[in-house]
C-alpha cells in the first residue's frame, strides 16, 4: 500500500503512469479487472461534493472493493477521540480512505501514520492532487500529448490551481501561466516548491504567475478556470467580486488566446456561469469541461489501483 496525500509523493514517471492508466479505462483498453475485490475502501467526505466522491465511490466499486461512506460527522473525532485512536481502530478494517476536508492535511498525515490502510487526499485546503490527475488525462486525450503543452489558467490561485502547478512542475516540458487577482494568487511557497520540483525532476517545464490580465499569452493550448469561491466560502473582502470580473473567461478571452490549430477549455466544475466562465464558453466547442468531469472517475480508478492493488 501507499499514499497519496499530495503530487510532491510521487514522481513524473508514476504521473504519467497514472495518466495512461487512466486514459486506458477509459477507452476500454485494458481487460475488466477487480484487483481490489475482498478488500474495502471508505469514502471519508467532510464537505460537500459532486463529482470527486461519486467518482471515488463508483470507481472502488468497479475495482471490485466494498465501500463504507462517512459523512462529517459520523467519526468519533467529532465527540473527542483523538486522530492517533481513530487511526488505529479505522486501520484494522479499511484497506483504503478517500478523504475531503477544507482543512488543511494535517489530519490526513495523521491517518497515514500506520502502514496497513492507503490514505487518498480527494481534496484540502491547500491542495487538490487527485483533479489534477483528472486534468493531465483530459488534455492528453484531447491534444494527444503532455509534452509542450501551454496552459493558461486563470482566477483564484486555490488548491486545484496548487495541483496544477505541481502536476505541470511533474510533466516533462509542460507550460503554466496563472494569471490572478491581487492577493489571489498561489501563495510564494507554492510557486517555489513547484519551480524546485521541476529542476529536480528534470522535465525543463515552467511555471509563471503574474496579475496583468491585459498581459494575456497568444497560442495557448489549454485555458483553465476554476469556481472563484472555492469549496462556496465566502470572501471575507466585500469588493472581491469587481477584483475578478476582469479574469472571467469568455468567448473574446477564447479568441485572443487561442490558437489556429485548436485550443480547449476545461474547468473543474462546479461552475458558476456568467461569473468565471460565460455560458458560450462552457457549452461550446472548445470546453471539455464535462468530459473532464468523466476523468475524475478514471483518475480515481488509476489512483485507487496504485495506491492498493
Amino acid at each position: 500500500m501507499r499514499h497519496l496525500i499530495s503530487l510532491t509523493d510521487i514522481g513524473p514517471k508514476d504521473l504519467a503512469a497514472l495518466v495512461d492508466e487512466a486514459l486506458a479505462i477509459a477507452t476500454g483498453k485494458t481487460a475488466p479487472e477487480q484487483p481490489l475485490k475482498g478488500k474495502v475502501a471508505g469514502i471519508y467526505f467532510r464537505g460537500t461534493s459532486t463529482r470527486t466522491r461519486t467518482a471515488f465511490t463508483v470507481g472502488a466499486m468497479k475495482l471490485g472493493a466494498e465501500v463504507i461512506t462517512y459523512g462529517p460527522n459520523d467519526l468519533q473525532i467529532v465527540t473527542g477521540e483523538t486522530i492517533e485512536d481513530t487511526t488505529r481502530v479505522l486501520s484494522n478494517f479499511l484497506n483504503v480512505l478517500v478523504i475531503r476536508t477544507n482543512a488543511s492535511v494535517d489530519e490526513m498525515i495523521a491517518l497515514a501514520n500506520q502502514d496497513t490502510m492507503s490514505i487518498i487526499n480527494a481534496m484540502s485546503d491547500n491542495e487538490h492532487p487527485t483533479q489534477a490527475i483528472a486534468d493531465l488525462v483530459t488534455i492528453k486525450e484531447a491534444l494527444g500529448r503532455l509534452h509542450d503543452v501551454r496552459v493558461l489558467y486563470m482566477g483564484e490561485g486555490n488548491n486545484s490551481a496548487a495541483a496544477l502547478a505541481l502536476a505541470v512542475a511533474l510533466t516533462e516540458q509542460m507550460h503554466l501561466t496563472l494569471i490572478t487577482p491581487e492577493g489571489y494568487g498561489l501563495s510564494p511557497i507554492i510557486i517555489e516548491k513547484a519551480e524546485a520540483l521541476a529542476r529536480t525532476s528534470g522535465t525543463n517545464s515552467t511555471i509563471v504567475q503574474h496579475n496583468d490580465v491585459k498581459a494575456l499569452p497568444k497560442n495557448v493550448d489549454v485555458v483553465y478556470t476554476t469556481r472563484w469561491q472555492t469549496m462556496g466560502v465566502p470572501k471575507a473582502d466585500p469588493g472581491w467580486e469587481d477584483k475578478f470580473k476582469p479574469y472571467g473567461i469568455t468567448k473574446e478571452i477564447m479568441a485572443r488566446v487561442s490558437k489556429p490549430s485548436g485550443t480547449i477549455f476545461l474547468h473543474d466544475l462546479p461552475a458558476v456561469r456568467g461569473a468565471e466562465v460565460s455560458d458560450e464558453v462552457l457549452d461550446g466547442p472548445q470546453s471539455r469541461a464535462f468530459r473532464q468531469a468523466h476523468h475524475k472517475l478514471t483518475s480515481a480508478m488509476a489512483v485507487l489501483k496504485l495506491c492498493t492493488a
